[in-house]
């Protein structure tokens, strides 16, 4: 098992990241449906939690069936961190992230997320501060570095883990590459190997199948790896993933009817927790994914992503169900 403080995961478990506007309350209940073992918030700004901002008081929302999940945190402020950590041990989560990963230029530029990469003391600072603030184990998500001549992710890995992170997730990209370009997991396999790093690797970066993660946790080493951008639309990817580590046979994939269920199910999550209103627009950034790969789709998906009456919407996706019956057949 992989244990993170207190935390029991089973063997190589498979975590859902944590992304902005995906990964929320709904998405995360079909995500545990379907296998995820740990999963985590979108990322809570600290500078908004402590002024009580509505968006980011409502990302601590955490469900007993979600456990164990984790809430992550980003800031450029070392006392604020501290601050936004003890109120976000208030929601109760098994574990509390730091987000030193997030390229994006209004994380980055703002001297958070990745850009801690490039200050080193301050993220030792920052990290120490949040480990002072809580009870809960700590965590940190982070990339190779800022930028090709700058991987100084072994460094980090050493330095955090001796200030007491429980785990380390490293994406295998730098903040320059983005999201471009294909993820390097040569040096989280080099960190994995140093005796001197006792807790838990995970590695992220363009897990999409299940023969990838079983040949990455075997290349590499690592405990365990952690799925983004190929659980939006599929979250069956966890037990498709386990099914082949377990049989090195792959699961029936999901028919049309199975992927309108789970469609159904997020939708409705997202409305008992968001309203209708709000439930049904923020639903339409994931229809085109569920249903992706379907012939001559696009007529129903602007049916989709333009009505905005709940029932109108679910007669939409018993259409669908029964127009593609035979194509996942």
């Amino acid at each position: 098992m992989v244990t993170i403080g207190t935390i029991q995961l089973p063997d190589f478990p498979l975590l859902l990241a944590p992304m902005e506007d995906v990964s929320d309350p709904p998405f995360r209940a079909v995500c545990k449906a379907n296998g995820a073992d740990l999963m985590y918030t979108e990322f809570i700004s600290s500078e908004g939690l402590i002024r009580d901002a509505a968006k980011s008081v409502q990302k601590l929302d955490i469900f007993e069936y979600e456990r164990p999940i984790g809430i992550q945190l980003f800031g450029s402020d070392v006392e604020t961190m501290g601050e936004c950590a003890r109120i976000a041990t208030g929601a109760k989560p098994d574990l509390i992230d730091i987000n030193y990963g997030c390229p994006v230029k209004n994380v980055a530029c703002r001297g958070a997320g990745a850009a801690l990469l490039q200050d080193i003391p301050k993220m030792v600072r920052m990290t120490e501060a949040v480990v002072k603030a809580t009870h809960l184990p700590v965590t940190v998500k982070t990339r190779l570095g800022w930028d090709d001549n700058t991987k100084n992710v072994g460094e980090v890995a050493e330095r955090l883990q001796d200030i007491g992170i429980k785990a380390l997730t490293i994406h295998g990209r730098t903040r320059v590459q983005m999201y471009k370009g294909d993820a390097d997991w040569t040096l989280i396999g080099r960190i994995k190997d140093n005796p001197r790093v006792q807790i838990p690797i995970f590695g992220n970066g363009d897990i999409d199948s299940p023969e990838k993660a079983l040949e990455y946790k075997n290349r590499y080493g690592v405990d365990g790896v952690m799925i983004g951008r190929a659980s939006i639309g599929h979250p069956w990817i966890f037990n498709e993933i386990k099914h082949f580590a377990q049989t090195g046979e792959h699961l029936a994939p999901p028919t049309i009817a199975d992927r309108v269920a789970v469609c159904r199910q997020h939708l409705d999550f997202s409305i008992r927790w968001k309203g209708e209103i709000v439930g049904l627009f923020e639903m339409r950034r994931h229809y085109a994914n569920y249903f992706k790969g379907l012939p001559d789709f696009k007529p129903y998906r602007m049916r989709l992503v333009t009505n905005d009456s709940y029932s109108e919407v679910s007669a939409i996706l018993d259409e669908i169900a029964e127009q593609y019956a035979e194509v996942f057949a």
